[in-house]
């Protein structure tokens, strides 16, 4: 039994219905990714596995259990989630927010520790924010801040970590850092992650676990290698390409193929009018080149 599955949900926002009758299972152990084209379902599905979205019919499992029906502390202790948006307080420090990743395991009997002091070090340690834990948040660049956030899912140390969007907003560069780091964390640490992603070469790239979405519906999923077809490229983002192996990691990459260009048609002269030639400017006879140096409109001679 795998540890996250959704049974047969109905996913809506005020009786709008996003998904129907959907179906998942998130592979222990795998950095899972979910792909497809806007609107589809992607950041629904993925907050509905979070326990942030309640399924109008159908549920969610953890280890067993309806998420719903768990408390939020417990399941915090089992799930992180990075969301789209995260908003800091005010004034608050790298350091200060890393620790509030250890809030779910506080409690009446068991207040702040050296372990988890420990803990909150490591997490920025693992996530290269160590030297930033005296700075506020909102002085950070963007690719640092999501680096803090990470950090603070990971104190958490919760074997499930679910990411939505991470690289929005991320240059080039950031955005291959925070996927380099998530597959560290997944290689080294043995987390199972699940990320919606909008980039499906990168997908590609990182994932072990790939699941792709349409209107709605798993389109297809499995290894990279398996889903990321021509044929799915365009049945799933209306898109022709050509997938090739990545040269670096081997992989599959997809190469959009060009639009064909619609030739413009020759103009045809009707009788009586302008001929192409004088309308382009091109020379006729001596009389017409004449009239062209003077600026007058001929007609071509019969």
């Amino acid at each position: 039994m795998q540890r996250l599955t959704a049974e047969s949900v109905t996913l809506a926002y005020d009786q709008r219905v996003i998904a129907e009758d959907l179906s998942v299972e998130i592979p222990d152990n795998s950095f899972t990714v979910i792909v497809g084209p806007n609107a589809c379902g992607k950041s629904t599905l993925l907050r509905a596995l979070s326990r942030m979205l309640k399924p109008s019919t159908g549920r969610v499992l953890l280890d067993g259990r309806t998420i719903h029906s768990m408390p939020a502390k417990k399941v915090a202790r089992t799930l992180g989630l990075l969301p789209q948006s995260s908003i800091a307080p005010d004034g608050i420090t790298v350091g200060d927010l890393v620790a509030r990743g250890r809030y779910p395991h506080q409690g009446l009997l068991r207040q702040w520790s050296r372990e988890d002091e420990r803990i909150v070090q490591e997490s920025m340690a693992a996530t290269g924010v160590a030297e930033l834990a005296d700075r506020y948040v909102d002085e950070l660049s963007g690719g640092q801040r999501q680096r803090v956030w990470i950090a603070m899912a990971l104190a958490q140390q919760t074997p499930l970590l679910l990411l939505d969007e991470p690289t929005t907003f991320l240059d080039i560069q950031h955005q291959l850092e925070i996927l380099d780091l998530c597959a560290e964390l997944h290689e080294t640490q043995g987390r199972t992650l699940v990320a919606v992603l909008h980039d499906l070469n990168q997908a590609a790239r990182y994932a072990t676990h790939l699941i792709a979405m349409r209107d709605g519906r798993i389109a297809a999923e499995g290894a990279p290698g398996d889903v990321v077809t021509a044929e799915l490229v365009e049945r799933v983002f209306g898109v022709r390409s050509q997938v090739i192996d990545d040269p670096e990691t081997g992989t599959p990459l997809v190469v959009p193929l060009a639009r064909a260009r619609r030739a413009v048609p020759d103009a045809q002269e009707a009788p009586g009018t302008h001929s192409a030639e004088a309308a382009t400017g091109a020379q006729t006879d001596a009389a017409e080149t004449d009239a062209a140096a003077t600026g007058a409109v001929t007609t071509a001679a019969p």
